[in-house]
């Protein structure tokens, strides 16, 4: 008789078929089915010597390989797709059998196909899957969301497939409903701010000092050997030595146009939803936006005259001002990213352990930096309160760069290039450090002309003025 499956792969596209594959070489049964047929072929005829592997071509036949109770990740397009798949497992299901949506998908609809499955007695799980194709194979940065007694089920498994830190794995529980799709949002999100905040850095270099292609790797290399090492500086070193079959950059050929499907542009709705100033993440999705006018660009430099720029030769106080920007910018978009989760795990009764959530970020995924390890030790200490910026060593990281951070915005808005993301991160410093801001004026307006109260610093209480009667005020 056949032996059973650990575990199902439903959707053979690149990231459902390494997946599969991950779980297979660390010696998991798996069953596997895909829709169209020639894919399953294909996955067993090139790599199913990697491991013990059950392949399907009916949905029934699938789902009886796997061993009870049935744990099934799909790996299908969010959206409806998701949906259609699950109606599809349902009549083939029995109490207690596990879904794992493994894709990208909306929380809120993770949300709504928990508590759905739930009332048929199937559990659910949204898992954020972060590394892209090569993590899905080597080992990812895993967030699965759902109740603890399915995420048991499956711990076996994917603590082993994701990625490992120190002997750690970049794997753990996030908590109920769709938390695990959240967390997996928001860390899309600072990757959003990240990929930014790289691409401003490389325009400054490009467009202020005339650096090649190839010089800016150089710089973008040696970052890479300190505080600033990461994934992302590491392929942007790639990036930009890439050299296409004219013997040019290959980045200069590429087209100025950054597409996004969703999730940055989700982190940013929701964090106006929950009242988070999250200025570096929203700037950075607003950029893109503005990449996909290429026509409206385009007419718009014919009809706008330009600073003139005079190209500067470049210093090593000049790199390392830039370095010090984006290393400052970087720490704010993570202590918003990390600020945004804190207040959505109170507004939902999530209990999201924050200091996981940055050791399971070390690894496989793809915002994986150096300062994560940073994050981790100030919420073991206690020493992160309410904002990152405020834990010591991050506060002493950008007061540090803070003349640099200061000159090379202004250098940029000198030469007339946009900096959106640095712009926004020493705005949103500037406005947290500040005890009393100018927002009492916004509240009298508000006042003025539609009677919302305000609060006064020398008595308790809300208070309206009668702005354009007499003039008295009264307490509300």
């Amino acid at each position: 008789m056949q032996q059973l499956a650990d575990i199902g792969v439903l959707g053979l596209a690149v990231m459902g078929a390494n997946l599969a594959r991950n779980a297979a070489r660390k010696g998991f049964g798996v069953a596997v089915f895909n829709r169209n047929g020639a894919r399953t072929d294909e996955l067993i005829n090139e790599h199913g010597g990697e491991g013990r592997f059950t392949p399907s071509k009916t949905i029934p036949e699938f789902v009886a390989s796997i061993a009870k109770p049935r744990a099934i990740i799909i790996m299908v397009k969010a959206g409806q797709p998701v949906d259609d798949v699950i109606e599809e497992l349902l009549p083939h299901l029995e109490v207690g059998d596990i879904i794992i949506d493994g894709g990208n998908s909306l929380y809120t609809d993770t949300n709504r196909r928990f508590h759905y499955l739930k009332d048929r007695d199937i559990k659910f799980i949204g898992m954020g899957v972060s590394g892209g194709e090569e993590g899905a194979l080597e080992g990812p940065s895993m967030m699965p969301g759902g109740t603890r007694e399915a995420y048991s089920r499956i711990e076996p498994i994917v603590t082993k497939m994701a990625a490992q830190v120190d002997g750690e794995p970049c794997c753990t529980y996030i908590g109920t409903e769709g938390s695990g799709h959240y967390v997996k949002m928001v860390h899309n999100g600072i990757e959003y701010a990240d990929m930014q905040l790289i691409t401003e850095a490389y325009d400054l270099f490009k467009t202020v000092y005339g650096l090649e292609a190839g010089a800016i790797a150089d710089i973008f290399a040696e970052w890479n050997k300190g505080e600033l090492n990461s994934y992302l500086i590491e392929i942007t070193d790639a990036v930009l030595r890439k050299v296409d079959s004219t013997g040019k950059p290959l980045v200069d050929s590429i087209v100025d146009e950054a597409e996004q499907k969703g999730t940055g542009r989700w982190t940013a709705q929701s964090a106006l939803d929950l009242g988070v100033p999250l200025t570096s993440i929203t700037e950075a999705v607003f950029a893109r936006a503005l990449s996909g006018r290429r026509a409206q660009r385009a007419e718009a430099e014919k009809r706008f005259p330009h600073p003139a720029t005079t190209k500067r030769t470049i210093t090593q106080a000049d790199i390392d001002a830039i370095r010090d920007a984006l290393y400052a910018s970087k720490i704010v978009a993570y202590a918003q990213g990390f600020e945004q989760l804190a207040v959505a795990s109170q507004q939902f009764g999530w209990d999201l352990k924050l200091g996981d959530l940055a050791t399971i970020w070390r690894g496989g995924c793809i915002i994986r930096a150096r300062f994560l390890n940073r994050i981790r030790e100030a919420y073991e200490t206690g020493g992160a309160g309410d904002n990152l910026l405020l834990q010591d060593y991050f506060r002493d990281a950008v007061v540090q760069a803070e003349a640099n951070w200061r000159k090379v915005v202004g250098l940029a808005i000198a030469e007339g290039i946009p900096v959106p993301a640095f712009a926004s991160s020493i705005a949103y410093y500037d406005g947290l450090r500040r005890a009393r801001g100018p927002a009492n004026l916004l509240q009298g307006l508000r006042d003025y002309f539609g009677a919302h109260t305000y609060g006064r610093l020398d008595k308790p209480g809300k208070f309206h003025t009668r702005w354009s009667q007499d003039g008295s005020e009264i307490q509300a």
